[in-house]
């Protein structure tokens, strides 16, 4: 039985390793090809860098190729929007947590059920009501949509957190004079920051990346986000050729999110396991 688990065991490490070891070799090509020139990409002798470092590709894809522009919306996008969504979920989760009244339970579960429906469903209604009201290519309408979105699942991940909370904090918040929205915001709010913390990387992680929704209501250059501007940049190297500018332009959109999941790792796993663990 013990040779069983040993198997298995080492079965799985050797799936995972298998796994990162793919996943770095991808991200060290495109690495490498973001350094080097678009004829030794397309050459056998790529690592070598006979013609040295281009590090110029970044300088040229942050000015020429409007990555700065792409970059600067994404961030706008992102902080605001996290923001939002933490400032929306988090009283709306501490309320269905700890108050009962009716319907709470029905929201409840409309927020579960809303996590369940696809983008694709609601996109059309709501490009028809931006267009009638003229908002398209609107920054604020985008991080509405965005902010609007990610609340069912800011909420649902948030509810396991205050509800593994002991009763106890408002209890004595209350004899000290405390009010309850006082109580929430200086009491409550901080014990839940590992949740705070994982649920704000997630969404990070989600907004930065968002693609469909951002190239339906953000088609102009001067609006759009990281990820519907790279793929318009791929597309205009089929035109001028810079695929060492290309590379150097996904390198520089990966690396927020790929830094901030490495330096918060360890939050991320913390925050997922605290909401199962009663307090």
């Amino acid at each position: 039985m013990q040779k069983k688990q040993y198997l298995y065991t080492g079965i799985g490490y050797l799936v995972v390793g298998l796994w990162v070891l793919f996943t770095f070799v991808l991200i060290g090509w495109v690495f490498f090809a973001s350094l080097s020139t678009s004829s030794e990409i397309f050459s056998d002798h790529m690592f070598k860098f006979q013609s040295g470092l281009h590090f110029e590709n970044y300088i040229k894809a942050w000015t020429t190729q409007k990555v700065s522009v792409f970059f600067m919306n994404s961030l706008l996008y992102t902080v605001v929007s996290c923001t939002a969504i933490v400032l929306i979920s988090a009283p709306a989760a501490y309320t269905l947590s700890r108050f009962r009244f009716p319907g709470s339970g029905l929201i409840q579960n409309m927020f579960a059920a809303a996590l369940g429906i696809p983008v694709i469903m609601i996109i059309m209604p709501l490009f028809g009501m931006v267009s009638t009201l003229r908002l398209t290519n609107n920054r604020w309408v985008l991080m509405f949509l965005y902010t609007g979105m990610n609340v069912p699942f800011a909420v649902f991940f948030l509810l396991a957190f205050f509800k593994n909370l002991s009763f106890t904090y408002e209890e004595a918040a209350a004899i000290d004079g405390c009010s309850p929205i006082r109580t929430f915001w200086k009491i409550i709010f901080p014990l839940v920051q590992p949740g705070i913390i994982t649920v704000t990387i997630f969404n990070f992680i989600t907004i930065w990346n968002e693609y469909f929704m951002s190239l339906i209501f953000a088609n102009k250059a001067n609006v759009r986000p990281v990820a519907v501007g790279l793929y318009s940049m791929i597309q205009s190297m089929r035109y001028t050729g810079d695929w060492g500018g290309m590379f150097a332009s996904v390198v520089i959109v990966f690396l927020p999110t790929f830094i901030l999941y490495i330096l918060l790792s360890e939050k991320i796993i913390r925050g997922v396991t605290a909401g199962a663990i009663k307090g």
